[in-house]
């Protein structure tokens, strides 16, 4: 699986490296692409997907580097089943997640102030927005995780959050690629084994295509990470690995 995730990174590093223009805003813009960002949050909340993303791209185009403004932009797709889209802009989050990584080689105290930033205002919208839905609220919850983790990252290679990793893979299953999915769910588990959800959807996959050991062992560990795996999904599989 080590294999999976430096194939993962190799191509991310290929396709989304940080173009010259990718430089830390000014701290004018950078207030102005929270505020847009803080905004887009409160439409995603009231279940105004257009108008969120049209808050979370003005907040990119104030600020390229904002990663919750590319996370929340593509779950403003998700909800529009906008597979595509979403998939587009949890890939420009971790391209502005690995820019970050690479200017913070260099610029140290201008990265980790936006970083602790970008954490303040998660934890505003996390605090305020309290009739958020469960799937959201984790979400949020779980990409605040990464930033945090991402604090003790500096001299250390590169890694893509775990989540937005989830999240790809999410995007690309419902848009029909399972095999895409499958790669970004894999390297998510790698990352963090302790990610429930990416071994229940591994498992989903691995039952689709008659990998049921496979798909038993992904319930296993999806469960020991505390993840509540469908009991008629757990049910399917049994029956199914019976009339092997």
């Amino acid at each position: 699986m080590a294999r999976t995730l430096m194939v993962v990174i190799a191509l991310l590093g290929a396709l989304a490296a940080p173009s010259e223009t990718q430089k830390i805003a000014d701290e004018q813009g950078r207030r102005e692409a929270l505020e847009l960002y803080r905004t887009g949050q409160k439409f995603l909340v009231a279940e105004q997907f257009d108008k969120a993303v049209d808050a979370f791209s003005k907040a990119i185009a104030k600020d390229g580097l904002l990663t919750v403004a590319h996370y929340g932009l593509g779950q403003a797709y998700m909800n529009l089943q906008r597979f595509g889209d979403a998939a587009t802009a949890y890939a420009g989050c971790i391209e502005a997640t690995r820019a970050l990584h690479t200017l913070q080689q260099t610029n140290q105290f201008d990265v980790e102030k936006r970083r602790d930033a970008e954490i303040r205002a998660l934890r505003t919208t996390l605090n305020d927005l309290r009739g958020m839905r469960e799937p959201t609220r984790l979400q949020l919850e779980q990409h605040l995780h990464d930033l945090e983790n991402q604090r003790t990252s500096v001299g250390g290679p590169f890694r893509p959050p775990a989540e937005v990793l989830l999240a790809l893979g999410s995007a690309h299953f419902k848009d029909g690629s399972r095999d895409a999915a499958e790669t970004e769910w894999k390297a998510a588990t790698e990352l963090n084994p302790r990610l429930g959800e990416a071994h229940n959807n591994l498992a989903v996959i691995y039952m689709q295509s008659d990998r049921l050991d496979a798909a038993q062992e992904e319930i296993k560990l999806a469960e020991k990470a505390g993840f509540r795996v469908n009991p008629q999904f757990k049910e399917d599989l049994r029956k199914k690995r019976a009339g092997r």
